[in-house]
């Protein structure tokens, strides 16, 4: 200012003097900021971002996840004992292990190695393969029924009642030798008893199968004596008496002949066979293939070299041709501890002897637990320092996945059943081996599947097998009514919770992802012009905040070990509220907001392995069948709109002239909408402003309901006009009743002869047949009968006229 002043006071002219100045204070500032720029506070975040924490079975808590290799996260996974068909418990388990997978790789984006064996060499598949064998062997060998045939399987149901049977009755209802035929009856009839059969449960669990196997074979037994006795003995009849007693027919030829049993490749192609079958299975649940995949008869080697390696270490040692583990010496060294996850189930012999290992007498403590198995007759075996045998059930886990992952892994998961004996075992003899105080960092344990709430079990044969659930239940309902529970809680798998919950939330957002596309396909045919609005107001401010609420919710909800019941309720929550959205707005809905949180429902949704499609289109994504490369909706929904486009028009053109006359182009409407387009999978939804809402579903499922819809119309119709029938027939039988008139109402025919003695002038009795004088009550009712009859008859005389 002062520079200014002065200046403007010499000689020189103003304008050049004003742009000296300003551009020397510009020089002067350009150089400042060239120097140093103002000051940048770091912002302190509203609310911090979640910590994932997982539920950790090595401390029966929630405890922060930290891998030890950046985003790498080293996970390894108990995998099936191929023997039998998949079931239930293993879709709980894979499923859910999968949906963890998914997570924590495709939301969280962490680098996950998951490694998961197959257990092809087991006591279970050995006495499948042999058991299996032997029965086909016999029936094979088998052409006629002969007594001699007969003998053998009572044989196998007095055995099998003594050895299996009896274990689930009171000491003084087991059947004496000798007796069981004639006591089997007492049993049956003792077995409708729902407290006594629940009384041989507990004493064993088995009883309910054992029962049903028994007497299924005591009535082919029947049956057989029969057709022996009536000269019926061909091949057919006795094929069908040794199925209908398989199950105590394997266990009596088992128990003779196991012995007989040499070839190793029976075990082999029962486990190749079924282990095909779980992996069709998992691809039809939709879980997802392992990263790395280990089988225990490809890793005996290294099993072998493991066990010797425990055994230098001090852990182990070798009994008649097996080798143990030494639990106590390995729980009293300074960096170790035995039975980390169930430390109260220390040598509880229960449990051990599910591992089937050897008699006490070659173990050091009841808590040792078997590396190697010295072979017996009938069973597979390997060349080893300590003679023929095979691995234990713990070893193969410690070896595939230290084979893989070395001394150290993040993540370990299986069954809850598993924790005790089996990953404890394996965790001990892995730290045996390496001298490492801690092999894993987490352990995941899902929850048991029950049934109706029985808990299911193979052993037990009350299971239902993935196959045949999948033939009720489409594989995304199972993984919704998963994802409905906590992963590593008990799951109760019902009708009730199909039906209910699981088919509701699938309708409800079948429902919304179909009204979304629509509305964002018709404002696509419509086009981007501008109506002078911007269409962003309150409610579309409110719903964009509770959208971005509800990703932080769902965030939170996966950090809290995987809470999937918590996130999916967020997500139903934000479909409610923009449904409610939807429809308040009506046209003046922003599309826009919509469309965004269609787009990350359905994201979210296919990381939950719910559907499969492209990262962030709307909906489950398409399952297209194989060699399918052409998208439907692209293809169609042109020539769908330009259709839609000419019923609109007929429609309004029909309205515009009245119903009166032009009706029947409004039935060739509803004929398109309702016949033509439903098999095609179209379904089209007017509007208040007349155009219809063009929508792709799946054909069956649009001509279910439009069958359903008409259906109840139809019954309903036909129960309008069953009454309106009954009033028919009632009116006909008030007119006929009416044609006597009143005043020979009580004269013959209409009354028997004699019935009545006179009359007065209308045609009312006075006496009886007798003479007599009616009573006061008899005359009341009498005169009520003829005030009904001439309301009768003059009803039916205005009728008559009527028709006239």
């Amino acid at each position: 200012m002062v520079l200014l002043t002065v200046v403007y006071r010499s000689s020189l002219s103003f304008p050049f003097v004003y742009r000296s100045a300003v551009s020397l204070w510009n020089t002067r500032k350009m150089s400042s900021v060239s120097t140093q720029q103002p000051q940048w506070s770091t912002p302190v975040p509203i609310q911090p971002e979640p910590v994932l924490k997982v539920y950790n079975s090595l401390t029966r808590t929630k405890t922060e996840f930290v891998p030890l290799n950046g985003r790498l996260v080293k996970w390894y996974n108990c995998g099936p004992t191929v023997y039998d068909a998949s079931h239930m418990g293993h879709a709980r388990n894979y499923v859910t292990q999968d949906i963890i997978r998914r997570i924590m790789s495709d939301y969280f984006g962490y680098d996950v190695h998951f490694v998961m064996n197959i257990t092809d060499i087991d006591d279970k598949i050995i006495k499948r393969a042999r058991q299996t064998h032997l029965l086909e062997t016999f029936r094979k060998d088998t052409t006629a029924l002969t007594e001699n045939l007969f003998s053998q399987v009572q044989a196998a149901w007095h055995n099998f009642i003594r050895s299996e049977i009896a274990n689930g009755l009171a000491e003084e209802e087991r059947p004496s030798d000798g007796t069981q035929g004639e006591d089997w009856s007492k049993i049956v009839e003792l077995y409708q008893n729902k407290a006594w059969r629940q009384a041989c449960v507990r004493r064993d669990e088995r009883f309910d199968m054992n029962f049903s196997s028994a007497n299924r074979a005591f009535i082919a037994l029947k049956g057989a004596q029969s057709q022996l006795e009536s000269g019926q003995t061909d091949e057919g009849v006795a094929h069908r008496l040794i199925d209908e007693s398989n199950d105590i027919l394997a266990v009596f030829l088992d128990e003779q002949y196991k012995a007989t049993v040499t070839d190793p490749s029976l075990s082999r192609n029962l486990a190749s066979y079924w282990e095909r079958r779980f992996f069709d299975d998992m691809e039809r649940l939709g879980v997802r293939e392992p990263d790395t995949l280990t089988r225990v008869t490809e890793y005996v080697p290294e099993i072998v070299a493991f066990i010797e390696q425990i055994m230098k270490n001090g852990y182990g040692y070798e009994a008649e041709g097996s080798v143990y583990f030494d639990t106590r010496t390995f729980d009293n060294a300074a960096i170790h501890d035995y039975a980390k996850l169930e430390p109260w189930s220390k040598g509880n012999r229960e449990l051990k002897a599910t591992e089937g290992s050897s008699s006490k007498s070659t173990r050091r403590s009841t808590s040792d637990f078997a590396l190697w198995k010295a072979s017996k007759p009938g069973e597979p075996s390997w060349p080893s320092p300590w003679g023929p045998g095979r691995p234990g059930w713990h070893i193969e886990c410690s070896v595939m996945a230290s084979a893989i992952f070395g001394d150290n892994m993040d993540i370990h998961s299986g069954g809850i059943d598993l924790a005790f004996p089996h990953h404890d075992n394996e965790m001990a003899q892995s730290e045996a081996y390496h001298e490492c105080p801690a092999w894993v960092n987490y352990f995941l344990h899902t929850g048991h599947l029950h049934i109706e709430g029985l808990k299911m079990s193979k052993s037990l044969k009350n299971f239902i097998t993935i196959d045949e659930i999948l033939q009720r239940y489409t594989a995304r309902q199972l993984r919704l009514a998963f994802l409905t529970q906590l992963w590593n809680a008990k799951v109760d798998f019902s009708e009730s919770l199909m039906a209910g919950e699981v088919k509701n939330l699938e309708t409800t957002l079948n429902n919304f992802f179909t009204t979304v596309k629509a509305l964002v396909s018709q404002a696509r045919a419509n086009g981007s012009v501008s109506d002078g609005y911007h269409h962003y107001e309150l409610p579309e401010s409110q719903l964009a905040a509770r959208f971005h609420e509800t990703q932080s919710a769902f965030r939170s909800a996966l950090c809290d070990s995987f809470n999937t019941p918590d996130a999916l309720d967020a997500i139903r929550d934000i479909v409610s509220r923009t449904n409610t959205y939807i429809n308040f707005r009506g046209k003046n809905m922003n599309i826009g907001v919509v469309e965004n949180i269609a787009r990350w429902t359905g994201a979210m949704l296919r990381m939950f392995g719910l559907g499969e499609g492209e990262s962030y289109e709307i909906g489950w994504g398409q399952e297209r069948k194989a060699g399918e490369t052409v998208n439907q909706e692209e293809v169609l929904m042109p020539y769908l709109r330009v259709l839609s486009s000419f019923r609109d028009g007929v429609r309004k053109i029909a309205m515009a002239k009245g119903d009166s006359a032009l009706k029947d182009i409004l039935s060739l409407c509803d004929k398109l909408r309702d016949n033509e387009l439903v098999p095609l999978g179209v379904a089209l939804d007017d509007q208040e402003d007349g155009q219809a809402l063009v929508k792709l579903e799946d054909p069956a499922e649009l001509i279910r309901v439009r069958d359903e819809k008409k259906a109840q119309a139809q019954a309903k119709a036909a129960k309008k006009a069953a009454a309106a029938e009954v009033e028919h027939q009632k009116r006909l039988q008030r007119l006929e009743k009416g044609r006597v008139p009143p005043e020979q109402l009580f004269k013959p025919p209409n009354v028997t002869e004699g019935t009545y003695g006179s009359w007065d002038e209308v045609g009312i009795p006075l006496t009886d047949g007798e003479g007599k004088e009616l009573s006061k009550n008899q005359a009341k009712k009498v005169q009520k009968c003829y005030a009904d009859q001439r309301r009768l008859h003059e009803e039916f005389l205005a009728h008559r006229n009527e028709l006239e």
